[in-house]
């Protein structure tokens, strides 16, 4: 008989699938890297497990601790499940800019879930990044996860999702494409990329109000360039250590209302029903091809993070989009901003 152990024998193992109506302007294979597979709807599964399975290792995290982290909500599902199997306390810190659905379901899966504003320096006592650290220091036998600096984040993807895709297109990737927040899942699986061929181009997805384009192409942190925006689960206003900028070949800016528009776009013209991040992801390919133009001998891998379900309220709600000015009241969906 085949079957998992339990749910964390299930994470990983992704299909590619072919993108088709959204990219038939581009003569390239654009192949999608379907990460809502994982147990928890998204790619976060596969590091929330590996930073679990390398603090006990070391000694970190001890048993019946409690595990404390800020999260955009899908890195606190991936440490929920494996919480959940390994008898650990979960804490989640999260912005108040984050849909409702994640919250509610971090809440569901037995996390204590604390919400802190959004718009407030990094170094703000009430930042989700400080309100974090806090926690894990008055929290008897706790280990605080801090994926953002975290190098178990990138290894995660340097042993599992970058070989998965070099297998799965047969080392004939010619460019890997994803949406950067923390970072480790650009860096890990573009590391494991080039050392296979040093010719694949690694492109990030990056949004308004975010420092990752600026300094990749300047090394200037800019400051002016902060601002908050309403895409979810890509860009920081800091600069993460797994961030690997060496690694990454150019970024892409892609608008809020972009990224929700061709959000919705995916779910009604590809049936590919995903996160806020993807709609940023696939227009900033096409933005792509626009700037240096793909070729029909190219083999395009772009990766997914995580499931509609948990947008259901904001992206995927016709009165919230309308409200933002990003749906027209017939249904329809304004232009392109860039």
């Amino acid at each position: 008989m085949k079957y998992a152990e339990n749910i964390l024998g299930t994470i990983g193992d992704t299909p590619l699938v072919k993108m088709n109506k959204l990219v038939e302007d581009i003569p390239a294979l654009v192949l999608a890297k379907y990460e809502t597979f994982n147990p928890g709807n998204s790619v976060k599964d596969r590091m929330g497990l590996k930073m679990i399975e390398d603090a006990e290792a070391d000694g970190r995290l001890k048993p019946g601790g409690t595990i404390i982290e800020g999260t955009s909500g899908n890195t606190g599902m991936g440490l929920a499940l494996a919480a959940i199997i390994k008898g650990y306390k979960l804490v989640c810190v999260l912005s108040d800019k984050q849909s409702k659905e994640k919250m509610d379901i971090l809440r569901a899966v037995g996390a204590q879930v604390h919400v802190c504003p959004t718009d407030v320096a990094p170094d703000d006592p009430r930042s989700y990044y400080s309100t974090s650290k806090r926690l894990s220091e008055e929290t008897p036998n706790s280990w605080y996860v801090n994926q953002y600096d975290n190098p178990s984040n990138c290894k995660a993807h340097y042993e599992s999702t970058g070989p998965e895709i070099w297998e799965q297109t047969e080392g004939k990737v010619t460019h890997f494409v994803v949406g950067v927040g923390t970072g480790g899942t650009i860096s890990g699986v573009g590391t494991y990329l080039k050392l296979q061929n040093p010719n694949v181009k690694v492109w990030g997805i990056d949004t308004y109000g975010s420092v990752f384009k600026k300094y990749h192409e300047t090394g200037i942190f800019d400051e002016n360039e902060i601002h908050p925006y309403v895409t979810e689960g890509i860009g920081e206003d800091i600069l993460p250590l797994n961030v690997r900028f060496e690694v990454i070949d150019g970024f892409t800016k892609v608008t809020d209302r972009d990224a929700a528009v061709y959000t919705r776009r995916l779910a009604a013209e590809e049936g590919m029903f995903l996160g806020n991040s993807a709609g940023a992801a696939i227009k900033g390919l096409r933005q792509i091809h626009e700037q240096v133009g793909f070729n029909k001998d190219d083999v395009v891998v772009i990766l997914f993070h995580d499931h509609g379900s948990r947008y259901v309220g904001k992206f995927f709600n016709d009165d919230w989009m309308q409200e933002k000015g990003w749906l027209n009241e017939d249904g329809s969906y304004l232009p392109d901003e860039k």
